[in-house]
């Protein structure tokens, strides 16, 4: 049975800023270099007629570096595919759609975030649903990847905000 996260981070720069980062290429490729991942690549980003950007990715991580819940039923290399399409600024606010899948494996997520004005600037608020399709154990595998979605939220405000503080 799926399970939904929310969760939310705020940045320092404003949601323009953020915005303006989330539409350049080499904003992309220095977050999946930074990403921790054992190979990361910018499959495609396309600037939409609507002032926003849809962007696919693939991050791969090595089976030695994998937990044992997910060595169990998944062999190999993890491949983790991501798409994110952000609409443009409207009103102040963009909205995205996010989907994550893992080749080969019987895991989907799918996600919608909301990038939008708060009390420090900016604030990305996230709700996800994660699927895991494996008899018994998928509710925990479910649990650890969206425990793992917060940490990578965290890690990506982190990155975000350093970028626009040096890129402006």
């Amino acid at each position: 049975m799926p399970r939904s996260f929310d969760m939310a981070t705020d940045y320092e720069g404003s949601v323009e800023q953020v915005h303006r980062a989330l539409l350049d290429e080499q904003y992309w490729l220095a977050r999946l270099a930074d990403s921790g991942a054992d190979h990361a690549s910018l499959d495609s980003i396309r600037l939409t007629s609507n002032g926003g950007v849809d962007v696919a990715t693939t991050q791969v991580l090595r089976v030695d570096r994998l937990p044992a819940v997910v060595t169990q039923f998944h062999h190999g290399d993890l491949e983790i595919r991501r798409v994110e399409s952000w609409t443009g600024l409207v009103d102040g606010k963009a909205g995205a759609t996010v989907s994550g899948t893992i080749p080969g494996a019987p895991v989907t997520l799918t996600g919608n975030a909301q990038l939008r004005p708060s009390d420090l600037q900016a604030q990305l608020a996230f709700h996800a649903t994660v699927e895991v399709r494996v008899p018994l154990v998928g509710g925990k595998i479910e649990n650890f990847i969206g425990h793992q979605l917060v940490d990578l939220l965290i890690a990506e405000q982190q990155f975000t905000t350093r970028w626009i503080g040096e890129n402006g």
